[in-house]
Order: structure tokens, then sequence, then C-alpha cells
């Protein structure tokens, strides 16, 4: 039998949805902006403003979008909690705007004298600010398309149901509402972290009714009692989506929940697998030979300064280097300039660098904090030990270690390791085992959606972390 959706239940937009939506919005701004921009200077070169002074400059809405767009994933700006605060909003747009005109700048001194507009992209800059600004503030107006909340409830009562929940309160509490939550029929709990117990698979369509659900999150599917997978399917039919834990938290939180996966490698590997007409592996390759290049070329000249500083703060050779673990488990040495004494791990052994690490050398330290130390690996990714972007590469005694204590450890090695990754720019530096598994989720994220986009994407934080002189 086929169930209808109850007509008196409101749309609750999916998060991909809502952030199409700002995307729509933004996109607009952004092209009212070059507009007005034009017109600004058609009237300051007291030229007509018609379709013969916009077309030969039409380039610009391609280029200020495309660039609008880079700057606003780098900068979370898509993050639902950020366009639901309009402090945050405020403050990232700034930045964002920020960005944009030194970017510019940087580009127009290199540039010829007459390559570029001069006041153009001031006159861009304000107007966007203002447009994109007034969109985003305009937000809670439209609060039945964007901001209200999904209803779901969550089938299960195990650990992955307590800890859905809890990442749903942390990262995502202003987009979903957990109603509730489904029950095998021999459990006996009343609530489940402060979240009620409605009832067991046979509720599941009247409660869908009453809470007017839009989503079951699936915790147990391998424990899930015939009652409760006829309730589920009844749910499906109803038109309610159905998501498994697993990929509702990789979704908020941009993380893989290795814990909670049990032996189901789907949710851990690539999700296109591998395929000879993929031409990503290729081009990153490309870009990592020509961009590891010019950073060699751009950083020739710190080279002499950076031997002499650690020369002259402590005695020890210039350079240091360490047996890492790469691509397929093969072993490679990593080269880095040398920021801790000679003799750091004579007592220790192999041991995590912490915070505050008295190992370091002062002129180490500031290297590490601007993460300097790290740019003679750009000589590794030119031999292809390594990756500009991909998990950071480690050392064989803990990958052994590591792997026997935390699941799925070992897959971080089915691609290059990187200079910098999607861990390095989402969680503060580690010196623990329990940290380990939190950058593995990192990890396993960037391996299951590994695109330009997203390399790209962490690139540019990358460089934001490094300005903010944010290493360890």
């Amino acid at each position: 039998m086929l169930f209808s959706p109850s007509p008196d239940r409101k749309w609750q937009p999916r998060l991909s949805e809502r952030r199409i939506l700002l995307v729509a919005g933004d996109v607009l701004a952004v092209a009212g902006a070059v507009l007005i921009a034009l017109r600004i200077w058609a009237f300051a070169a007291a030229e007509p403003f018609d379709w013969a002074f916009i077309w030969p400059r039409s380039h610009w809405f391609v280029i200020l979008l495309g660039a609008w767009l880079l700057l606003a994933a780098a900068n979370d700006f898509y993050d639902l909690r950020i366009a639901l605060s309009r402090s945050a909003t405020v403050q990232r747009l700034l930045l964002i705007t920020i960005q944009l005109v030194v970017l510019y700048l940087v580009v127009f001194f290199l540039a010829s004298r007459l390559a570029l507009p001069r006041l153009f992209i001031l006159y861009y800059a304000v107007a966007s600010f203002v447009l994109i600004g007034l969109f985003r503030l305009a937000i809670p107006l439209f609060s039945n398309w964007i901001g209200a909340r999904r209803r779901v409830l969550v089938v299960g009562t195990d650990w992955a149901a307590m800890t859905i929940i809890g990442a749903i309160g942390r990262h995502a509490h202003n987009v979903y509402d957990v109603r509730g939550i489904i029950a095998e029929p021999d459990d006996v709990l009343k609530e489940l972290c402060d979240v009620p117990v409605l009832g067991t698979g046979r509720d599941i369509r009247s409660q869908i009714q009453r809470e007017h659900i839009s989503e079951l999150i699936v915790t147990a599917t391998h424990r899930m009692s015939d009652v409760t997978f006829q309730g589920v399917m009844d749910a499906y039919e109803m038109g309610v989506s159905i998501v498994p834990m697993p990929l509702l938290y990789e979704r908020i939180t941009g993380q893989v929940p290795v814990e909670h996966v049990v032996n189901n490698w789907a949710v851990v590997l690539p999700m296109d697998g591998h395929s000879v007409f993929n031409p990503y592996p290729t081009i990153k390759r490309v870009l990592d030979i020509v961009l590891s290049l010019v950073g060699i070329g751009f950083a020739g000249f710190l080279f002499p300064i950076l031997v002499l500083l650690i020369r002259l703060d402590s005695p020890g050779s210039i350079f240091y280097s360490q047996e890492r673990m790469g691509l397929n488990g093969r072993v490679f040495r990593i080269y880095k300039f040398r920021s801790m004494r000679p003799d750091a791990e004579q007592a220790s052994g192999a041991v995590f660098s912490r915070r505050g690490d008295p190992r370091v050398t002062r002129v180490g330290r500031f290297m590490r904090k601007t993460r300097l130390d790290e740019i003679p690996q750009l000589f590794n990714i030119l031999r292809g030990d390594m990756s500009l972007v991909g998990p950071r590469p480690e050392r064989p005694e803990h990958i052994k270690r590591l792997t026997e204590k935390i699941p799925f450890y070992r897959t971080r090695l089915v691609i290059r390791p990187g200079l910098t990754g999607w861990a390095q720019v989402q969680y503060n530096y580690g010196s623990t085992d329990e940290d380990a598994l939190v950058k593995l989720q990192y990890d396993l994220y960037y391996i299951r959606h590994q695109s330009l986009w997203l390399d790209l994407t962490i690139m540019l934080r990358t460089v934001g972390k490094v300005l903010k002189m944010s290493g360890v």
C-alpha cells in the first residue's frame, strides 16, 4: 500500500537544498554588484552605459563570480550555522571582501599598467558587500524556506544514536530538530540524550503524521527487527527521506565516523572507486609538479636566510630527514628544515610532538608556526612521494600502533600523503592517539570526496592558517 505525504506538512528543505538557495541568492547579488560597478565605471569615464559598453567587459561577471564562489567556499560562507548568525555572516562577508580586494591588488601590481581597471574592483567590493549583506541579513524573514529546522526521528538506541544526536547538537542544531527516537520492541529506554523514545517500528507511521517528520536517521541496520524494517519502509512510501547515520554524520561534520561503521567498507573507501577514465589523478599530479616548482621558485630567496638562522641558533644539521609511510604503505624519507635539538628523540624515541614542546629550538618555533620548516617537502612532491593535498604522512611506528588501535587506520594509505590536508585545516594540532582518531575521520572524508574543488579549498584555508601563524 502506498501512502501520500500529509498535506499539512510544511516543506523542510534538506541541507543541500538550503545551500543551493544560498548560492543562488549570492550569484544574483554578485551579478547585480558587477552591473552596479560597470555603471559607475561608465559614469566616471563619461561613456554611455549600454550594451556596447557592457559586452566587452562581460568577462568580469565570470571572473568575479568564480572568485566569489571560491573564496566563499574556502571561508565556510555556506555553513548554515554561519548563514543563520547575523554577526558571523557580517564578519565572514567582510573577510571575503578584503581577501578579494587584496588578491586583485596583487594581480594589479604584477600585471602591465593598463591590463586591469583601477577603481572598478572597489566599486564592485562595496556593491557586493551591500547586496550580499542585505540578502543574507534578510534570511530570517524567509525562515519557512531557509531557517525552518528539518524534523527527524532517530531509529535506534545504540552508541551510534547517541553519537548522531550529539553531532546534531554541536554542528546542526539550526538545521535538524530531533523529535524523538524509535526503539526496538525489547528496548526499555524512555529517553536517550534527553530525547524521548516515542515508540517502536509499529509507531513510525503515526509519529510521522503527528510530528510532521521529514527524515528518518537509521543507526543500526545490522540488528533491525522485521517490525522496525517495515516501519521504515512505510516511512519511505510516505515520502520521508531515509538516511544512514554514517552518511548524515559525514555530511554535517566533514568526518567519517569510523567507530560506528563496523565492517562497512562502502562508507570508508572512495565514493567512485578507481577508473581509467577519471582525469582527476592525472590533473592533480600535473598541478603538484607545477605548483611545487612555483613554490620552490618563490621560496628560493628564503633558503639562505633560514639556513643561516638555523646554523646560528643551535648546533646540528640544517635539514631533518625522517622515515614516513606513503601510498600503499611504501616507506620514504621526508625532508624538513630542522626545528628541534639534534638529540630530540634520544631518550623518548618516536613520540608525537606537542604544543610548547621543549625540544623545539627558538628558530624552530617560528618556522613551525609559519610552516616554513615544511618547505623542503616540495622536493618530496616533485619526486612523487607526496602530493600537495592529502593525509599527512605518518611514521611507520605510529602507523603500526594506531592500526591495531583504530579501525580503518591504514585506509589513509590508499592515496598519496599531502603537504596539507582536510584534517589540518579542520582540526587543531593533535598530539595523542585520540587526536589521531579525529584526524583519521577527517582524512577519510577527504579520501571519499577528493576533487579539485576540495583541493583548492584546502590550499586556500592552509594559506589562512599560515598567515595566522597557527602552527605548533
